[in-house]
């Protein structure tokens, strides 16, 4: 097995002299070694936390990217020597290397906002976790309803028609009932602090037999609902667990390392707004050390809910995050190629890497290992909290 390689050409956007890009760097040289909000500025890392000393207070400033493009700060290096430093495996810890860009934020992420993985995830429920029946399930499914929802306005008159015609034939879903009903999934998809970065070990559980990447824009949203940036995320899944039962779905969902977000996040700002979020298309790169190898797209343009329509759902009068939130906008990609037995469909392979792409927000790199054979996550919010104080960042 290599070590992962990461490049700025391959990991930073298109464009990325022009965009406003802002970071967390774990830095082993200050006393104590500890995370710092950090800048990206031509080819340097500035290290601004003596201006905003956490990721969630600079998004709840005004001037945010302001302070991205002109706070003072300490340069802490070459970008390309932090972004190569990232990979797990080939890190010298006297060195700096990249965070999750989030730190207090809460870690949403929403589901079934897609037609085409709509069907797939009434595929795992009719199939309850048994990756061996999918096929048959997926062409019933076809004949019975098509695989084509897109035209369907969730919450409309059509859906509510469909949803009458579905009941009456016991072909209605809680899948189908997020995905056109009125009502969007959101769900809880890490506690704050426990996300990992570009080039960190993401984790499946080792329970799960039958699972795969979910390659989703990233909305950064204030307290105040205000979308203000977006970053790249790997919604990691489990459909043998999620599909034996939905309330399962925080093990489904919430393990150790299931949550990538990253490389950076780039704010709003004259080069880059929450139409380009909507016109994004998200490639996604599995390669296995058994030379398996499985690309796919999903294209923002299909999306059946407006990215600003999810964060109404998210947040508003009915639930407040002081320290803001960010929420995964969910995946038109559902794997279906087969990797281990005919019929078998995709699933990871330890050691698989991930790479989810798309022009104007780089490359979140990572390597798939089991949750309870990578690192533990030990540093949480009371540590954060020590640490700022004690460098005398708050």
């Amino acid at each position: 097995m290599t070590s992962l390689k990461l490049t700025v050409a391959d990991c930073l956007p298109e464009d990325r002299s022009a965009a406003t890009l802002v970071g967390r760097a774990w830095r082993p040289d200050t006393a104590p070694a500890g995370p710092s909000v950090v800048a990206v500025r031509g080819d340097r890392v500035v290290d601004i936390s003596t201006t905003c000393a956490t990721s969630a207070d600079l998004m709840a400033r005004r001037d945010a990217a302001a302070v991205v493009r002109e706070a003072e700060g300490e340069d802490i290096g070459a970008l390309a020597e932090l972004v190569a430093n990232s990979a797990h495996d080939a890190r010298d810890p006297s060195k700096p290397w990249l965070l999750a860009p989030i730190d207090l934020q809460a870690v949403k992420a929403c589901g079934v906002t897609f037609a085409e993985s709509m069907v797939e995830r009434v595929i795992e429920e009719k199939a309850k976790g048994d990756p061996s029946s999918a096929d048959a399930i997926r062409a019933d499914i076809a004949r019975e309803i098509g695989t084509d929802l897109s035209a369907i306005k969730p919450g409309g008159e059509e859906a509510i028609r469909l949803k009458a015609s579905l009941i009456e034939r016991g072909m209605w879903s809680q899948y189908l009932e997020v995905g056109i009903g009125p009502d969007a999934e959101v769900f809880t998809k890490a506690p704050p602090m426990a996300a990992v970065g570009l080039g960190a070990q993401v984790g499946l559980h080792a329970i799960s037999d039958w699972n795969n990447p979910e390659p989703e824009i990233t909305l950064v949203i204030t307290a105040e609902g205000t979308i203000v940036g977006a970053t790249l995320g790997n919604d990691v899944n489990l459909r043998d667990v999620e599909g034996r039962s939905a309330l399962l779905l925080g093990k489904a969902k919430d393990n150790n390392g299931s949550a990538a977000v990253g490389p950076f996040i780039r704010l709003f700002d004259e080069t880059f707004s929450l139409d380009d979020v909507r016109a994004a298309e998200l490639d996604l790169l599995v390669t296995g050390t058994d030379g398996f190898r499985m690309e796919g797209r999903s294209s923002m343009s299909k999306i059946s809910r407006d990215p600003a329509d999810l964060a109404v759902h998210a947040i508003g009068p009915h639930h407040q995050y002081p320290d803001g939130l960010v929420l995964m906008t969910g995946t038109l990609f559902a794997p279906t190629k087969d990797r281990d037995t005919p019929g078998g469909g995709f699933t990871h392979h330890v050691d698989d890497v991930v790479s989810i792409r798309t022009p104007k927000l780089g490359a979140l790199v990572n390597r798939v290992g089991r949750s309870h054979a990578i690192p533990p996550w030990t540093f949480g919010t009371g540590a954060l909290m020590r640490n700022l104080a004690a460098r005398k960042l708050i």
